[in-house]
């Protein structure tokens, strides 16, 4: 009788939760007087006794949370080989990051978004209230509505570099504020607007951030301004425009405050083979102007396989300096083995108007998610 009584409460502690199954089980036993009082506590020993070696047997568990969540990620292993005198070939780990995501209820969600590969860093915590599509507010750490490729995330780059006027003047690599990811502390409106045929016909975004990058307090009392406004007059078509106005705490070898205001046009055209994006951004730091644009193509010769990638890239990190431009010709190609793996190879022949010496450089990148 007591190896059948066993026999029904494990079968329960497979399927609930251990204390409050074998306790429920054994009071309706003893309650139809089926057990007595002292078999229902020898059962309850042998049981978890039981339990325990289950436990010491297991190869995964659930996580107890508050409320259900998502979490994914994904890892990018790099090789770069280089031909400018001095620098090393080599391997890196370029990004590893867990991804956290949940909806509290239909209105309510929230992100999490951290990086441990060369330096355990938060980009995104923020927090979502959609009232509808025409109206989100996003509140904490997330990217500034500034340029298209910002927007973007790491993993579905087509090329695995971005653009250098991306990366000089959206609060990314050589920003004058330091490599920021492309995000900032504040509060964000954003939604769609007018759909006509199943499709938006307007996006917008505008927000009010810190200025000083992520993860810090501010560094000034003044607040910075960004908005961004996409069109979309063809399915696949995307035409617009953004801007930053904002005060920068920079410089050397003091810091101090300083204008800090970017203006970006972009066009962005995909269907399911042909991609074809192009993006202009003019910056003012302090006295000095600074403007760059892109123009990106790529065409599925396999089917959601393999895509070749060809760009013309431009940067001028002075206007008022002559013979001082940076372009950057490169063709590549990303292989997709299957929705969640894909590798990554391009030539970036580089020349700048001021210099003779040979910067090319190449890279391979595999990234696998999760």
């Amino acid at each position: 009788m007591k190896r059948v009584i066993l026999g029904i409460i494990l079968i329960s502690l497979s399927m609930s939760n251990f204390a409050q199954t074998t306790n429920d089980v054994l009071n309706l036993l003893i309650k139809n007087k089926s057990i007595t009082q002292a078999q229902a506590d020898s059962v309850r020993a042998e049981a978890a006794m039981r339990q325990q070696e289950m436990d010491a047997n297991k190869k995964s568990y659930f996580a107890t949370t508050g409320r259900p969540f998502q979490m994914t990620g994904y890892t990018q292993v790099r090789y770069q080989f280089q031909q400018q005198t001095g620098k090393i070939d080599g391997f890196d780990i370029r990004r590893a990051r867990l991804d956290f995501q949940g909806n509290v209820n239909p209105w309510f969600s929230y992100r999490l978004l951290s990086d441990f590969a060369s330096s355990k860093i938060l980009l995104d915590a923020f927090g979502e209230i959609k009232l509808n599509d025409y109206l989100t507010f996003t509140i904490g750490q997330a990217k500034i509505p500034l340029s298209l490729e910002n927007q973007v995330p790491d993993r579905q780059l087509e090329l695995a570099d971005r653009s250098q006027v991306v990366e000089a003047l959206v609060a990314r690599s050589t920003d004058v504020i330091g490599n920021q990811n492309g995000r900032d502390i504040g509060v964000q409106a954003g939604g769609s607007i007018w759909k006509y045929a199943n499709r938006f016909l307007v996006d917008y975004q505008i927000g009010l951030f810190n200025g000083a990058g992520i993860d810090v307090a501010d560094n000034n009392n003044n607040k910075d301004l960004s908005g961004r406004l996409v069109v979309h007059p063809l399915n696949g078509l995307g035409i617009g425009g953004s801007f930053y106005s904002g005060t920068g705490f920079y410089g050397t070898p003091t810091a101090t405050n300083h204008v800090r205001n970017r203006t970006g046009l972009e066009l962005n055209y995909e269907n399911h083979r042909l991609l074809v994006r192009s993006e202009y951004i003019n910056g003012k730091d302090g006295a000095v102007n600074r403007s760059g644009w892109y123009a990106e193509t790529g065409y599925f010769l396999i089917p959601a396989r393999f895509q070749l990638l060809l760009k013309y890239d431009t940067y001028d990190p002075n206007t008022a300096v002559s013979k001082n431009a940076i372009t950057d010709y490169v063709i590549g190609g990303t292989y997709h083995f299957n929705h969640w793996s894909k590798i990554q190879a391009a030539f970036t022949r580089i020349k700048k108007e001021a210099s003779t010496k040979t910067n090319n450089y190449g890279s391979i990148q595999y990234q696998i998610t999760f």
